[in-house]
């Protein structure tokens, strides 16, 4: 009886081998930060952390407090609004009490009026907008912040969305844990980042696991920038893996009964 050759079977056993390799992910491809020095020894990174623009449509968070004539404090600007905003909450209650700016860059303030705050950041609004309310109110405190600040993850996460960030900076890093994490097949050496412009878009891309990200420009995230994490290619493999199996299963079932029919015409 005629059986397969050596060669043959080694051949079908290394292309198994190859394919089943292929499809591993090692343990180097998930690792951040990877250069960082070792645990005993220390590094310093200068980061400069972004002024943000006021935008149009932006929504603001604006407050001017002051004591009343019953020496209680007083908001001139939400005072009025604060038992319906701490019911209606989060993203909704900032998008129906903020004040948002309009599409030529304006605020309208109850009996303040308009205060132009486009292209400013918020350190540089508020004296601005205090200028404005003390005319009208005597011996005010005004607050300003961002409540528009949303950022967009998508791709090989655990979490893809959007979502609202509620603290003044944002890092690339800290996105990315607040969408689960990167996946076993997401590249952590080709993050990209999409932050629109007032002229169009502009693009960053980011090795997570080299220690350079921490003074890149990208690094710090600006409202409305997207994170877009790529596949590896090891995700497209696992993907056709069924059908890879089907086929050289079905490969080695018709080579093994072919072999079987020569062998029995051969006798």
């Amino acid at each position: 009886m005629k059986r397969i050759s050596p060669p043959l079977s080694l051949s079908i056993f290394l292309l198994v081998a190859l394919l089943l390799v292929s499809g591993c992910t090692s343990q180097k491809k998930l690792a951040y930060l990877q250069n960082l020095p070792e645990p005993d020894g220390q590094e310093f990174f200068t980061m400069d952390k972004p002024g943000y623009k006021i935008q149009p449509r932006d929504v603001l968070y604006l407050t001017a407090k002051a004591l009343n004539a019953e020496g209680k404090i007083e908001d001139y600007l939400s005072s009025s609004r604060t038992t319906v905003t701490s019911q209606a909450g989060g993203e909704a209650g900032g998008f129906l009490y903020g004040y948002d700016v309009s599409e030529d860059g304006f605020i309208r303030l109850p009996v303040i009026g308009l205060i132009k705050v486009e292209n400013l950041t918020l350190e540089e609004a508020r004296p601005i907008i205090q200028e404005a309310v003390d005319k009208v109110f005597n011996n005010t405190t005004v607050e300003c912040k961002l409540l528009s600040f949303k950022f967009t993850v998508i791709g090989e996460v655990r979490g893809p969305g959007t979502y609202v960030n509620y603290n003044n900076y944002l890092t690339v890093l800290e996105a990315i844990g607040r969408a689960g994490g990167i996946g076993d097949y997401g590249k952590r050496d080709r993050v990209l980042v999409v932050r629109a412009e007032e002229k169009g878009s502009k693009t960053f891309r980011l090795n997570l696991q080299d220690k350079s990200i921490l003074n890149s420009e990208a690094y710090f995230l600006l409202p409305n920038d997207v994170v877009i994490v790529e596949p590896q290619p090891q995700k497209i493999f696992n993907m056709n893996l069924p059908t890879i199996s089907f086929i050289i299963n079905s490969t080695l079932l018709t080579l093994s009964t072919t072999l079987l029919l020569i062998n029995y015409i051969g006798q």
